[in-house]
């Protein structure tokens, strides 16, 4: 298995292409243009946000776990 990209570096790439998505919406010539273009902005705002998410999860899981252990500590040392 290959490895993993950071989310910083995932966020920077989406970051490109919602800018080639806005440059490709001035120049498109048709509402068939433009249409496809809003779809897949929302398609990479849907990443990005995803992303995000995932990242206050791991910040959830990871005090979650601290209060686990400090709770098991606390009563360990009853």
């Amino acid at each position: 298995m290959g490895n993993h990209q950071s989310p910083d570096d995932i966020k920077k790439e989406l970051d490109a292409m919602l800018s080639k998505l806005n440059a490709l919406e001035i120049i498109a010539h048709d509402e068939f243009q433009k249409g496809v273009v809003k779809v897949l902005r929302r398609l990479v705002e849907g990443q990005i946000h995803s992303i995000n998410e995932f990242d206050h999860l791991k910040k959830a899981l990871d005090l979650l776990t601290l209060q686990i252990f400090e709770v098991k500590n606390k009563t360990d040392s009853l």
